[in-house]
């Protein structure tokens, strides 16, 4: 007689074990990794991408967007520009949002000291709270 060549139950149980518990120590590890790059995107967004926007922006018009403009200033030419002769936008391609989707916020003149003006998202939870991420904060 010829001899089956297959697996048996334990054989196939000892691999599902094993996938499990490689499974239950990888796992944890990389749960919290979403959101540290979220909030990793969001300083770079704060403090490179929309800030040089920003800064070309008072460059061309002498003076940054003024609260009420916001950031959509830097997207279309605002029609309460005092001298609109200037403005050499769009500074940027797309209105900016921060990686939980929601629009970044904008202050000019800023409210923290050291900084012409606040941007900053509020981060996960949508609320002004502790996990926001600003300009003033290095």
């Amino acid at each position: 007689m010829k001899a089956k060549s297959a697996f048996t139950l334990i054989e196939l149980m000892l691999v599902v074990i094993i996938i499990g518990v490689l499974g239950a120590m990888v796992l944890p590890r990389l749960a919290g990794r979403s959101e540290q790059a979220k909030s990793a995107v969001a300083k770079t967004d704060i403090n490179a991408n929309i800030a040089t926007a920003l800064d070309l922006y008072e460059l061309d018009n002498g003076r940054y967007p003024t609260t009420e403009q916001g950031l959509s200033a830097l997207k279309a030419k605002p029609g309460d520009l005092y001298d609109g002769a200037n403005w050499n936008g769009p500074y940027l391609k797309k209105e900016p949002k921060d990686p939980w989707g929601k629009d970044y916020q904008y202050k000019y003149p800023a409210a923290h000291e050291g900084e012409d003006y606040d941007l900053y998202s509020l981060g996960a939870d949508g609320i002004e709270s502790d996990d926001d991420i600003g300009n003033w904060q290095k």
